[in-house]
């Protein structure tokens, strides 16, 4: 899942999930929040909204300083508290602290991933290391964390309840892992890496997007061979808007790449493409990356050396279901080991294809999504094309509302249209509704398509999260994707794979929605738990209900035949070797990255030396190559934790099969909702792995993720 966090820096685990730690910011005058949309209360229908029709980036620098200096006379009315510290002066008073930032975090957020502008990232990189000067302030009180050590200690001789238990150690552990109990000295080092980091990151993502925007391949009409019409019609209107009138453009995403390599037969232009894409910030200009990942690495291990940790992966993974950096590279060497064999029977086939074509090729990366989709037509009588026909995103969403209430007991409803205000005309809304009780739910806010300055990828991320301490709060939660806008009238197509995504992301909606925590610092998650809730969300698209009423022809209305459906279902393992060795291969370098010595790193040689070490095939790369992953250097939130993904695929693979041993299937009542309640529901109120146990009845095999992927089971 790719997502933007955003930034409530009055509950700590959230803060410290990312580490993009913030601390002690200047005083400003006081300034009439009157005048400042972005930090007043959200007013309107469904408890309050975020005016995202008002936004104003003139606004956005005073807004975060006047959330900033609220934030601290919150902190300092606790700490100037003379009572005993207890759960509720101190806890809960920080559990509704900071709201006005809290508030104000939702805007700056959209900014940065969904509307982004370069008079916005110059904000950002100003606001960085002020942001992380503030935060600093609130994670090194001595005073507050005082209180909450007490609460903390007090809590192991005369227990709380078993949530009020768990947010207590959180907030402790947070805090604690954070430097709350360095000397002087070494609390203002750490603060000073802090906001050194913060800007790095900032200038990391920035580059990220720039390299995106600034490049593009534009193709002539008579090299358009193997492109659908509606991509090329696309690209058409792409490349007018950069002021080629007649061309073809290929901008440098994911959403056009991939679909790019996968179709067109112009090898040379594949390989152009391909180029493009994965040197993104990789070309020794202004835009290049290694210099900021080298610094991010150093800092990193001086920041928990300060803490007495050998490595960033040692102190990073303790409070993980993984626990340590054995258990992980267990994992994934035991995965990487089958993947890469099976990579080597992929190629093979693939070599005898172009062989038999007479292209005097040698496989290589491009050619490596062209030639698959040949095998796969050749193996299994199979066109990803054919299947597209079939995947109109339309359709999806309707299956997704289908699937929600089915296994969730929700129904979603189209709110009228500027009934709720929203940053972009393509975002669309939806009530959310508990079916049995008519309950209210929440928002679910729908940003579907590609466009320039918006982050690629996909993510999930809530405006308000569900907490009911201080009176119920309802869920506003976004999707975000990066579908290729079509031309008007035109149908969205879209690959199995997006489609999967599709539900991956709603998943995590999903679980936003199912919330049932008191307190908000227990929505945060386990790194390498919270990505099972929308991995188990993507087996739903492969049963026989959503297949037959939501899969329909775009042009004719009729279902997928059943021998199409036979045939991806024959063919669900095809080509693992590849999509899982790509995978493994950036999460390998994640760790190794954290866990060798970085004072003299050479980044890019260090990749190419470790994937040389691992025997990477020659014939793919990285998913996510070092100079452009974002998940590890644009914040912290999943450095030494993109492994999570498999780790909670583990977990998916062996809940899955729960499910296929029921008579009922995926529509199982009685299995959905113990689902819903032991792993869903509870967010991090319980510990992941208790809550595996009480859906399962023992902890998850890896078995069931070998079979899945057609690897070998080990005995």
């Amino acid at each position: 899942m790719n997502k933007y966090i955003k930034l409530n820096l009055l509950k700590p685990m959230l803060v410290f999930s990312i580490l993009i730690a913030f601390s002690s910011c200047k005083q400003h005058e006081e300034k009439n929040t009157m005048t400042n949309i972005l930090v007043e209360e959200w007013t309107g229908p469904y408890e309050g909204l975020p005016a995202f029709d008002k936004m104003n980036l003139n606004d956005i620098k005073s807004a975060l300083e006047i959330g900033m200096q609220e934030n601290l006379k919150d902190i300092d009315a606790i700490t100037a508290n003379s009572e005993s510290p207890t759960f509720e002066n101190t806890i809960v008073a920080m559990e509704k602290a900071g709201e006005t930032l809290e508030r104000v975090q939702n805007y700056y957020g959209i900014w940065s991933a969904n509307v982004s502008s370069p008079e916005f990232r110059e904000i950002q990189g100003e606001m960085a290391p002020i942001m992380s000067e503030f935060s600093s302030k609130i994670s090194q009180n001595t005073a507050l964390f005082n209180r909450i050590k007490t609460v903390y200690d007090n809590s192991l001789k005369t227990p709380l309840d078993d949530d009020q238990q768990r947010v207590v150690k959180l907030i402790y552990e947070g805090f604690a892992m954070n430097g709350a109990e360095l000397d002087d000295e070494k609390k203002a080092r750490y603060a000073a890496i802090n906001m050194e980091l913060s800007s790095l990151y900032t200038n990391f993502s920035n580059n990220i997007l720039a390299d995106e925007e600034n490049y593009a391949v534009f193709l002539t009409e008579d090299q358009l061979g193997g492109l659908s019409e509606s991509m090329t019609k696309s690209m058409a209107k792409i490349a007018s808007e950069k002021g080629q009138e007649g061309k073809y453009a290929i901008p440098n995403t994911r959403s056009y790449m991939s679909p790019f390599l996968t179709y067109s037969s112009e090898r040379e232009l594949r390989k152009k493409v391909w180029e493009n894409y994965y040197s993104r910030c990789d070309n020794a200009d202004e835009f290049d990356n290694n210099e900021n990942i080298a610094k991010i690495l150093k800092l990193r291990k001086e920041r928990v050396g300060l803490l007495g940790f050998d490595n960033f992966a040692d102190w990073r993974l303790q409070n993980r279901m993984a626990k340590n950096s054995e258990n992980v590279m267990n994992l994934l060497n035991q995965v990487w080991e089958a993947s890469t064999a099976r990579v080597i029977e992929e190629v093979a086939d693939m070599q005898a294809v172009a062989n038999a074509d007479g292209a005097n090729i040698t496989i290589e990366p491009w050619d490596y999504s062209y030639y698959a989709e040949k095998v796969r037509k050749q193996k299994y009588d199979l066109d990803s094309d054919d299947v597209k026909q079939y995947l109109q995103l339309d359709k999806l969403t309707d299956a997704l509302f289908f699937v929600a209430k089915e296994v969730f007991n929700y129904k979603f409803t189209p709110v009228p249209e500027g009934s709720v205000p929203v940053f972009h005309e393509d975002v669309k809304v939806w009530e959310v509704t508990n079916i049995d009780s008519g309950k209210h739910v929440g928002l679910w806010y729908l940003d579907p398509y590609a466009r320039k300055g918006k982050r690629s990828g996909a993510w999930a991320t809530t405006y308000r999260s569900y907490s009911s301490f201080d009176g119920e709060k309802n869920v506003l939660a976004s999707n975000n994707s990066n579908f290729v806008k079509p031309a008007p009238g035109e149908p969205v197509l879209v690959s199995w794979d997006d489609a999967t995504t599709f539900l991956h992301e709603f998943g995590h909606a999903l679980h936003f929605f199912s919330s049932e925590v008191r307190y908000p610092t227990l929505n945060g998650g386990v790194r390498d738990y919270t990505e099972f809730q929308s991995q188990v969300l993507e087996r739903w698209l492969s049963t026989d209900k959503v297949i037959n009423q939501f899969l329909v022809h775009n042009k004719t209305g009729e279902p997928m035949p059943k021998e199409l459906v036979e045939k991806i279902k024959k063919a669900s393992t095809f080509n693992q070797g590849f999509s899982t060795t790509e995978y493994l291969a950036s999460a390998i370098m994640d760790m190794k990255f954290h866990m060798t010595d970085p004072t003299n790193i050479d980044v890019d040689a260090f990749e190419r030396e470790t994937l040389t070490e691992m025997n990477m095939p020659k014939e793919l790369v990285m998913r996510h190559r070092t100079p452009h992953f974002g998940h590890v250097f644009s914040g912290e939130g999943y450095a030494t934790a993109y492994y999570g993904y498999m780790w909670a695929d583990v977990l998916t693979a062996d809940a899955a099969e729960a499910f296929r041993e029921s008579p009922d299937g995926f529509y199982d009542k009685e299995l959905s909702a113990k689902m819903v309640k032991t792993l869903f529901a509870p967010r991090n109120a319980m510990d992941p792995a208790d809550a595996y146990k009480l859906f399962r009845g023992r902890d998850a095999k890896i078995d069931a993720l070998m079979r899945d992927r057609g690897f070998p089971v080990t005995e």
